[in-house]
Parts: C-alpha cells; sequence; structure tokens
C-alpha cells in the first residue's frame, strides 16, 4: 500500500477543541502560545524565553537528531550544534489545542515544517520535513506562580513526509540513494540521512503517518487528556541521567 495517513478516525475521544466558554478559549490560546514558542524562541536562540515554555521538573523532548532528552540537555545539545553548524528552522502552519478542563489538561497540536541547511559534497541544499509537533501541557501553579498556569511537560511529533530543494533550484548531491535512504523511517528518510552526514545518530522509530508509533502517539494524547501518565507510551526513560551538570 502506498504510504499514507490512515483513514480511519485516529481521535474517536473529542475534548473542548473550537469555541466554548471565555475561560476554555483563554486557556486553548495559552496551549496555543506555548506551541507558537518553539519556532519563535528556539530559532532565535532565545533560550530562556525558549525554557519558559516548559515545566520546571521532568520536561522532555524527543526529535531525530537529539533522541529522547531532558529539556535542560536539549537546550545544551542545541547551543552546541547552532556552535558546530546546524542550521534548522521551523516554520508553523497551523495550531489548534484540545483541553480538557476537567483535569487542567491540553494537547498542543502544531502543523510545522521543519527546514535544515546542509552542504554534502560541496553542494548547499535544504530538506524540508513536514510534522506534527504534539505538546503535552497541564496546568498547575509553578515555584513563580502560586496561580496554576499552563506549561509544556512533553514535545514529540509526527514526521509525515519530506524532502530535498535545491538551493539553486536544480542540483542535489548524490548521496540519496536508495540503500541510504533506507536506513531511516519514511516520513524523517531524507532527514535522517541529511543529519546523519554532519554526524547526528538518528533516533529511529518515532511516529511518522502509519507506524505502529503513530498509533502510541494517539494513546498518549488522549490517556493524558483524561489525566494518565503517559510517559511510558511516550517511551521517557525511567532512570535518565543528565547528560550536563
Amino acid at each position: 500500500m502506498v504510504y499514507n495517513v490512515t483513514p480511519l478516525e485516529t481521535q474517536p475521544n473529542t475534548y473542548v477543541h473550537i469555541n466554548g466558554s471565555p475561560e476554555e478559549i483563554l486557556d486553548r490560546y495559552c496551549v496555543s502560545e506555548l506551541c507558537k514558542g518553539w519556532p519563535v524562541y528556539r530559532d532565535a536562540s532565545e533560550w530562556k524565553n525558549y525554557r519558559n515554555l516548559f515545566a520546571e521538573k521532568d520536561a522532555f523532548v524527543f526529535t531525530t537528531w537529539s533522541g529522547g532528552l531532558s529539556i535542560e540537555d536539549f537546550i545544551e545539545v542545541s547551543k552546541r550544534g547552532r556552535k558546530a553548524g546546524d542550521f534548522i528552522m521551523h516554520r508553523e502552519n497551523g495550531t489548534l489545542v484540545d483541553l480538557n478542563p476537567a483535569t487542567q489538561r491540553a494537547v498542543g497540536k502544531m502543523k510545522a515544517t521543519i527546514t535544515q541547511r546542509f552542504v554534502t559534497d560541496g553542494i548547499q541544499y535544504d530538506v524540508e520535513c513536514d510534522c506534527r509537533f504534539i505538546f503535552f501541557a497541564k496546568k498547575a501553579p509553578t515555584s513563580t506562580s502560586p496561580s496554576p498556569i499552563w506549561k509544556t511537560q512533553y514535545v514529540k511529533l509526527f514526521y509525515e513526509k519530506d524532502k530535498v530543494v535545491p538551493t539553486d533550484g536544480k542540483t542535489v548531491p548524490s548521496y540519496f540513494t536508495k540503500e541510504n535512504l533506507s536506513q531511516y523511517p519514511e516520513g524523517y528518510q531524507y532527514l535522517g540521512a541529511a543529519q546523519a552526514t554532519v554526524g547526528h545518530k538518528i533516533l529511529q522509530g518515532l511516529p511518522n503517518a502509519e507506524n505502529e508509533a503513530f498509533f502510541e502517539m494517539y494513546k498518549a494524547m488522549d490517556g493524558w487528556l483524561q489525566g494518565q501518565e503517559v510517559a511510558d507510551l511516550l517511551h521517557v526513560p525511567k532512570d535518565y541521567k543528565p547528560m550536563f551538570t
């Protein structure tokens, strides 16, 4: 069969996602700000603002090139990657939020395109990957806010499809052979192959448009909104040790 998103319903349970009371609309807006903060702050190295999007403790992020990391470690490897030449940008294409007022939980769904600049064999090009960023958010007091506020606990992505974009409109490296691409899952084959050329170890098994991880992610999203713990479904390591002190 052709690689594609399933035509079957993926989210049988529905939550507050459009309209609603003024308070529900405001809550969804606050969560959408958390989502939009990723491209706005991370792409510009506004690290303090970026860190403020996340929960104070146990916030975790998954990407192709970094694997699964605590937010503190992810920020540090992002700084080091940028210093080494990683040029990763994000275009937000649209964001909506599912909200469960009863549990004070929300799931932000941000359609975005990852675009990363590479030079391979002297040829400059971009790889673009269409994704859905999923933000697992909750409303709770923090050390600086006695009143409950929205923060992100986890971020994981659906990697849906990707492509190579020649910057001169015509030239791409010969590196993208079937053999090289086959080492990475559909959805982020070109992105993974290109990121590997600059020394990154690519995390396998991330959600794409149709794999087992796709359905695990939807199960985690529903469980989160119902107030359940979903770290196991997201494969957050139980014995995680910080990379940096």
